[in-house]
């Protein structure tokens, strides 16, 4: 199996019960996650060498969340402790038409104020085959761009295959802000995923004359926004998840990929996903599956249906992980989604 470092935040996430507002609720379900600790989890489930680093404080807090990730057989052990907080999210689970809301706490948290010199990368990335991060993790802190630039780096100097999951998060940054960071951080990515709005708001990418925020997917505008990122960045792989929000908890699910070098273009089978249980770390999990999939020998279209059931999988559970296992995605992905109890 493959080892694979991934780099972020992991944070404390209180969520109301039952859908619950905000202003009904009088206690919170706990669950630990982030984006690149979401995609380690899955990876490590998947039977892979998953090895998270981050900076959590040296309280019971933070150790709260390093045990998180060994339950599932993360490596934590690059895991600084520095800084004077974990930081926590809020989510306000919608329904039907209601829409979910995050609220943020996650300013002054222990990865926004570590420094690269808390990091050993030459022994992190030694022996690795792949890493991961997220365009969360530069938006967090001035200082955190700075510790991404020095993973991304070391993790070239060492050969190792890198992914971005765009992720743009207006309440971290502004697209100005954004574009000026990522733009730069494109030169060490192999692997680039991101839905049209990352794309745009993120490296500055517009489909030509098709609008693909309509109701219904107009695949052609994925087409065109894929080739202008493969000449500009000379990506491997170019990659998007399609949702197709019909309600908070009835959404349709599929992807798109495209191969930088020949320009294949390939869309994957769509799932309906409804209710959704939990759509936190959907984009996560869609991430790992595809980093699996490739990883496996997979080619380009049998690691986007694997990427595409796993992560249709993950909208059924509870909390940021997904917790299913290689036979659950291998099941749905060869067209196995009865939900027949398994006895």
């Amino acid at each position: 199996m493959a080892k694979i470092v991934t780099m972020g935040e992991i944070m404390l996430r209180l969520s109301t019960p039952n859908n619950e507002k905000f202003i009904q609720a009088d206690e919170f379900d706990i669950h630990y996650g982030g984006g690149e600790a979401n995609v380690a989890v899955s990876l490590a489930n998947y039977g892979h060498e998953a090895e998270f680093v981050t900076a959590v404080p040296a309280n019971p807090i933070g150790e709260c969340a390093v045990a998180a990730l060994r339950k599932y057989n993360v490596g934590t052990k690059h895991i600084a402790r520095s800084g004077e907080r974990l930081g926590i999210y809020y989510l306000e689970t919608g329904s039907a038409m209601r829409a979910s809301n995050v609220v943020y706490d996650r300013a002054h948290s222990s990865i926004s104020t570590a420094k690269p010199e808390e990091f050993d990368f030459d022994d992190i990335f030694k022996d690795a085959d792949w890493f991961h991060f997220t365009g969360i993790t530069p938006a967090v802190s001035d200082d955190a761009i700075v510790l991404t630039e020095a993973a991304l780096k070391a993790a070239r100097a060492h050969g190792v295959t890198v992914s971005v999951d765009l992720n743009f998060r207006k309440k971290l940054w502004s697209s100005e802000k954004a574009q000026r960071v990522m733009t730069g951080l494109m030169q060490y990515v192999d692997v680039c995923i991101g839905n049209e709005e990352d794309a745009e708001k993120v490296l500055g990418f517009k489909p030509g004359s098709t609008d693909v925020t309509s109701g219904e997917l107009e695949l052609s505008g994925y087409v065109d926004i894929f080739n202008q990122m493969a000449d500009r960045f000379g990506f491997k792989y170019i990659v998007s998840s399609l949702r197709e929000s019909y309600s908070a908890s009835d959404n349709g699910w599929s992807a798109c990929i495209m191969d930088g070098t020949t320009r294949e273009f390939y869309h994957s089978r769509k799932y309906r996903i409804s209710p959704i249980v939990d759509r936190v770390g959907g984009g996560d999990s869609f991430a790992a599956g595809l980093i699996c999939g490739l990883l496996d020998g997979k080619d380009m279209k049998a690691s986007l249906e694997y990427a595409v059931a796993a992560s249709a999988l993950k909208h059924t559970i509870p909390g940021d992980f997904n917790l299913v296992t290689r036979a659950d995605v291998e099941a749905l992905a060869g067209g196995d989604g009865s939900g027949r109890v398994q006895r």
